[in-house]
C-alpha cells in the first residue's frame, strides 16, 4: 500500500491549496459614502497656480537656488490664506522649514501634516507648456509641483482654511510641517524632527507624500486601490572604483579597469538580492490578494508554499512588485578615460540601492564586497539611510485614515504597501508609529511617470479632490 502514499498526499495538498483559496475573500463590503467637504474650488485652483509661479527649485548647489523665489512662496501662503494664519503659531526651522501649530481641544494625540514645496529642474525647452507660469487649459493645470508635493501642500491649506473660517475646533493639536528641501535629502525635515522632540510632541498620526489611489498595479484586481504605505526602504548611493596606471590603449593589460568593473557589475547583477516579505508587503497581499482572480488566490492564500513561486514571478517581471520584495540594485553612473586611446588611471561605476526592511546600510556593503570578491575594487558607500520602521494599522490613525479615503474614493480598496521611494515621513519614525505615506490623489499610470518629469500636470477636479480629502480627514482628528 505504500505506492498509494504519494498520490493520497497530492490529493490532500491540492485539497487544502484549493480549498484555502476558495476562503480567501474579502469580507461584506462596507457601505461607503462621499461626506460633504466645503471646499472654495476657485480658491485652491487659483492658490495652486499662483504656487506653481514660485519657481522654488532645490539644489545641492546653494548658488543654483533662487532665496527670492522660497521667499516668495511663503509670503504667498501668509497671502493666500489669513484664516490658518491668524490661527496658528508658525515658526522657521532651520534653513526652509515652515511649522505651523493649531491648537485643539487637546495636545495628547497630535496630527502632523507634512509637504513639501521645492521641486526638481525642469527642461523647460522639453515642456509643451511653461513649468513655471501655471497655464490652465482645457481643465488642466500645467506645472512643476503640481504633483509633487505643491498640490498636496495646497490641499492642506485650503482645507484648514475652510475649517478654520467655518469656526471648526480640532479635537487634537494640529502641526503643518513644510519643508523647502526634500528633493535634495536635506536637512530642513531632521530639524522639524527635532523641534518637535524639543518640545515634547509625539504625533498620533504622520501624513506625507506616498501612494495614490491608482487601478492595474495588482495582479488579478481590477478595482481602484488606495494604497498607503506604512514604510518605506532604505537608500544607499555606492561607488565602485578600480585604480590602475593609465597609459596607452595600444598596448593594454589582460584586463583593463573598465573590464574588471564589467565583471563586479555583472557579480551583482546576476544574482538578486533574497527576498524579504515585510510586514506593508504582506498585509497588503492579505488586503488586495482577496481580491484577486482566482489562480492568484491559490498564490497569495497559500504563500507557505507558494511563496517561491511569487519571488520568480516578481524577478522575471521586475518594476516595483520585485522592489517590494527585495533589496535592489540599480547601477547608473560609469566613468572612465576621456579619450578613446587612453587607459583610465582610475574608473568607477555608481549604484543606487534601495534596501528592504531588515537590512542595513552596512551589511548591505559587506554583501556587495563578498558578491564581487575583489580586492582591485573598492567599494564605498557615499549616502545612505536605513529603512524606516513599519507603521501601525490597527489603531485609531489608521482608521481615520481609512475612512477618509473611503468618503473621498468610495469605490476604491485600501491597502497597506511598502513605499520604494524615499521622503521626508522616514525621519518622524523616531517620534511616531502611525507614520503613513499617501499622496491623496487618483493618478493614472501616465499622470504618475509626469512626476519629476516632462509636462507635469493635474486635472483641476483633482485639485479640489485633494483639499476634500484632507477636509474630511482633519475633522476626525
Amino acid at each position: 500500500m505504500w505506492w498509494l502514499i504519494i498520490p493520497a498526499a497530492v490529493v490532500v495538498f491540492l485539497a487544502v491549496v484549493l480549498v484555502r483559496a476558495a476562503c480567501f475573500r474579502p469580507g461584506a463590503p462596507e457601505r461607503r459614502e462621499e461626506t460633504p467637504a466645503a471646499i472654495d474650488e476657485a480658491h485652491a485652483v487659483e492658490s495652486l497656480r499662483q504656487m506653481v509661479r514660485c519657481k522654488t527649485v532645490s539644489s545641492r548647489n546653494e548658488a543654483e537656488e533662487d532665496p527670492a523665489e522660497f521667499e516668495r512662496f511663503r509670503a504667498l501662503l501668509c497671502e493666500r490664506y489669513p484664516a490658518v494664519r491668524a490661527a496658528c503659531a508658525l515658526d522657521r526651522v532651520g534653513k526652509s522649514g515652515l511649522l505651523y501649530h493649531l491648537k485643539g481641544k487637546s495636545a495628547e494625540a497630535p496630527c502632523v501634516f507634512m509637504a513639501h514645496y521645492d521641486v526638481v529642474p525642469a527642461d523647460e525647452a522639453a515642456w509643451q507648456k511653461p513649468p513655471f507660469e501655471g497655464v490652465i487649459e482645457e481643465g488642466v493645470l500645467w506645472g512643476r509641483g503640481t504633483l509633487d508635493t505643491k498640490g498636496t501642500l495646497n490641499g492642506v491649506m485650503e482645507a484648514a482654511e475652510a475649517l478654520l473660517k467655518e469656526g471648526f475646533v480640532p479635537a487634537n493639536d494640529w502641526y503643518f510641517a513644510f519643508a523647502g528641501d526634500e528633493e535634495i535629502a536635506g536637512p530642513t525635515a531632521p530639524a522639524i524632527v527635532e523641534e518637535l522632540v524639543r518640545r515634547g510632541v509625539k504625533p498620533a498620526m504622520v501624513l506625507d507624500e506616498g501612494g495614490a489611489v491608482v487601478e492595474g498595479v495588482f495582479p488579478g484586481v481590477k478595482e481602484k486601490c488606495a494604497v498607503v504605505g506604512i514604510a518605506e526602504k532604505g537608500m544607499m548611493d555606492v561607488e565602485f572604483t578600480v585604480k590602475s596606471r593609465g597609459g596607452h590603449a595600444s598596448a593594454p593589460p589582460p584586463h583593463t579597469p573598465v573590464g574588471v568593473l564589467a565583471k563586479a557589475v555583472c557579480a551583482v547583477e546576476n544574482k538578486p538580492f533574497p527576498r524579504r516579505l515585510t510586514k506593508p508587503v504582506a498585509e497588503m497581499f492579505h488586503v488586495l490578494g482577496r481580491r484577486s482572480t482566482f489562480a492568484y488566490r491559490v498564490i497569495f492564500a497559500n504563500l507557505w508554499c507558494f511563496l517561491p513561486l511569487l519571488d520568480a514571478i516578481c524577478k522575471k517581471a521586475g518594476g516595483e512588485l520585485n522592489a517590494m520584495m527585495r533589496t535592489t540594485c540599480a547601477f547608473t553612473k560609469m566613468e572612465g578615460s576621456s579619450a578613446f586611446n587612453v587607459l583610465p588611471p582610475s574608473a568607477a561605476v555608481g549604484a543606487n540601492l534601495r534596501l528592504i526592511g531588515g537590512s542595513s546600510t552596512q551589511g548591505t556593503l559587506e554583501e556587495l564586497r563578498r558578491r564581487v570578491n575583489d580586492p582591485d575594487v573598492e567599494i564605498r558607500m557615499v549616502h545612505g539611510q536605513e529603512p524606516s520602521p513599519d507603521s501601525r494599522t490597527d489603531g485609531p490613525a489608521w482608521e481615520r485614515l481609512c475612512a477618509a479615503i473611503a468618503e473621498t474614493w468610495p469605490e476604491a480598496l485600501v491597502s497597506p504597501y511598502l513605499m520604494v521611494a524615499c521622503s521626508d515621513s522616514r525621519h518622524y519614525g523616531r517620534v511616531s508609529d502611525a507614520v503613513y505615506r499617501f499622496s491623496c490623489m487618483e493618478l493614472s499610470k501616465e499622470e504618475r511617470a509626469l512626476i519629476h518629469g516632462n509636462n507635469e500636470r493635474i486635472p483641476l477636479e483633482k485639485i479640489v479632490k485633494t483639499a476634500q480629502f484632507y477636509y474630511r480627514l482633519m475633522k476626525k482628528c
